[in-house]
């Protein structure tokens, strides 16, 4: 079944000293499933790597090589309705949420999928709005 992939356990694919057992599970994963994400997590994908870059974590050559073999997996971007921005306020009010994680929240809900993430906030809010952390 396809699950929300949010962008924390994506890093973990590529910096090594983001990688870890659940990075490489939630790959293992794409291997027979698909991923939903918000269109965000585009924007964030490519400053983590622009970040990598200009910190000397990651040569230019090998963060755009990343860009296309993730642009290969079944990745999907969402194209539904954009939540609004009371709503996505909202739901980072509730759960203690950046407005960020708060999109990865909307559309698990929304789609009533499970979230692959890394990020403990988010694990938190996950399980107090009923929604499963992937495994």
């Amino acid at each position: 079944m396809p699950f929300v992939l949010d962008n924390s356990v994506v890093t973990g694919w590529y910096l090594p000293d983001q990688s870890n057992a659940y990075s490489s599970a939630i790959a293992k994963r794409l291997e027979k499933d698909r991923a939903l994400v918000p269109p965000l997590w585009q924007m964030e994908l490519a400053n983590v790597l622009r970040t990598a870059c200009t910190k000397g974590k990651l040569p230019l050559v090998q963060a755009r090589q990343i860009m296309d073999t993730l642009g290969q997996l079944p990745i999907e971007v969402d194209a539904g309705p954009v939540p609004g921005q009371r709503q996505l306020f909202e739901l980072a009010m509730r759960y203690n949420l950046s407005s960020y994680d708060a999109a990865y929240l909307e559309l698990a809900m929304r789609h009533g999928l499970s979230i692959a993430t890394r990020d403990a906030q988010l694990k938190l809010a996950a399980a107090a709005a009923g929604v499963d952390v992937a495994g």
